[in-house]
């Protein structure tokens, strides 16, 4: 099979697996990465192998930058705390535990083991979005997981290239140090700096297909700079996003955030199956290259720094959410997390994409290159595996599913809507300000008595039986050649819109597999 060939089929197969994966209540991420392992072993299948470079580029810097137009600048600056806790602190801190294992079990060079520890230490960006993506949590909780897979991987590649070039050249130069004493002030800069220069040039391509085409391009271009000027490309391609979506809802076309929204969520998703497909793979290149007794023993010492890291990263959110609840300098202006909280954010902490892709980065010749690369592959499977799959029953397990929360937040978010309309239409005269007035004072009882939801739900399917009717002599007129397709299409539009505005917030939403 030929390399497209062979790439169809694994997205069939992956298809498959996220359906099964939908119906168990699995997370696809595990899935995915197991079946690729089991694929990988079939004989005959061809190897594809993953370009470390070109793997960060093509999916980390898309997901990146989607996750941080979603996380609002202002959330950073008052989750600074608990993020610096887990995006800085845990990753050195897992990253040194590793190295001394690395350096006292498997007999690795200091610097060799902390390139070790700086690969497995920063959960995935990729992994968690996807795992809790679909998970009811409490908002807190979920804006800290979100913000610390933004930020961690930029502290581990700073580790890991600091790491190398001690193991390569013995020492770290001026430069080499100053490259590093900038890498990450400089990548902030230099993203806010290209989203200053984006935004203007944006709006001549602003509702077209083009702009669509642009806006991933121009992800990519923003990483290949950063990492060009050895910058870091991750806190680059993070506050690229968030300069970019600030106040970025109130001046865009609705239509075109729609439509965007609709095609980044489907190549992000797309990049999420490939990258994990892609990365259970990889455990043919890794496993084939090493003699049964090399194998034996690297699974052992694997097997070592498995356990390691969860828990280390565990004692450590455990050990902060203690302290923090005793000391308010710890969490700021927040109420303190219970230990449940605190509990959901230490196990959740599966490693990815970066981790599979910084081990393949290591040069040929780096000390027990091999080893790193396994252990890096074990971790990411294991993790992904077990924590992934025990995400979910751990979050009903603590009682921190927020279903009910997130309907009283629903139902307080929309009178504080109907409110600011009533008040923008107050000054207003005229008979269609009138309507509009009555329109909302209905809406606002609607939220306040059963009654009246009720009926409400009796009006939107009154509305979507009207749109219905409208359908078929919409096809009826197409049909007789009575309108032509661009008149038709722009009619079906119309009633899409007026039918997903009668439809309830739960139908209206696409599941993610």
């Amino acid at each position: 099979m030929s390399f497209f060939e062979t790439l169809l089929a694994l997205l069939l197969v992956a298809i498959v697996l996220l359906q099964v994966s939908r119906r168990l209540s699995l997370p696809y991420p595990a899935m995915l990465a197991a079946a690729g392992v089991a694929v990988a072993l079939v004989p005959g299948v061809p190897t594809i192998a993953i370009d470390p470079q070109t793997a960060l580029a093509l999916f980390i810097a898309p997901i990146l930058l989607d996750a941080a137009f979603d996380f609002p600048a202002s959330a950073v600056a008052h989750l600074w705390r608990p993020l610096f806790a887990l995006a800085v602190l845990a990753t050195a801190l897992t990253a040194g535990c590793v190295a001394v294992l690395g350096w006292a079990v498997a007999g690795l060079p200091f610097a060799a083991a902390l390139a070790l520890g700086a690969v497995v230490a920063p959960p995935d960006a990729a992994a968690a979005t996807a795992v809790i993506a679909n998970l009811s949590l409490p908002h807190r909780t979920t804006a800290v997981l979100k913000g610390e897979s933004l930020m961690n991987d930029a502290m581990a590649l700073l580790l890991f290239t600091a790491a190398v070039e001690v193991q390569g050249h013995g020492t770290i130069d001026g430069r080499i140090a100053l490259e590093l004493g900038l890498a990450a002030p400089g990548g902030i800069l230099l993203g806010l700096g290209l989203a200053l220069i984006y935004r203007p040039l944006s709006r001549y391509v602003a509702g077209t297909l083009g702009g669509n085409l642009l806006q991933f391009v121009n992800t990519f271009w923003v990483w290949i700079l950063a990492e060009r000027l050895h910058l870091s490309g991750v806190l680059c391609v993070v506050a690229f996003g968030m300069a970019i979506a600030w106040r970025q809802p109130e001046q865009a076309n609705p239509r075109d955030r729609v439509h965007s929204y609709a095609v980044w969520e489907t190549v992000v998703f797309l990049l999420n199956v490939l990258a994990f497909l892609l990365m259970g793979l990889q455990a043919k290149v890794i496993v084939f290259a090493m003699p049964p007794s090399r194998l034996w023993n690297a699974a052992s010492f694997a097997a070592m720094i498995v356990p390691t890291v969860i828990v280390v990263r565990l004692a450590w959110v455990m050990a902060y959410n203690r302290l923090s609840a005793r000391f308010a300098v710890l969490r700021g202006d927040y109420e303190p997390s219970s230990l449940a909280q605190g509990f959901l954010v230490g196990w959740s902490g599966m490693r990815g994409l970066v981790t599979v892709a910084t081990a393949f980065a290591l040069p040929q010749d780096f000390p027990q290159r091999d080893l790193i690369v396994l252990t890096a592959f074990a971790v990411v499977l294991a993790t992904l595996v077990l924590q992934g799959i025990t995400l979910a029953p751990l979050i009903r397990w603590l009682r921190l599913d927020q279903a009910e929360d997130r309907d009283r937040e629903m139902g307080e978010a929309r009178h504080a809507l109907v409110a600011a309309a009533r008040s923008a239409l107050q000054p207003a005269q005229g008979e269609q300000a009138e309507t509009l007035r009555r329109f909302y004072a209905a809406e606002g009882a609607a939220l306040d008595r059963q009654e009246d939801r009720e009926a409400r739900q009796r009006f939107r399917a009154l509305g979507r039986d009207a749109v219905r009717a409208q359908r078929r002599q919409l096809e009826e007129l197409r049909h007789r050649h009575a309108i032509g397709e661009d008149t038709y299409e722009q009619l079906q539009e119309e009633l899409d819109w007026r039918e997903l505005s009668l439809m309830d917030a739960q139908d209206r939403r696409i599941e993610e597999n």
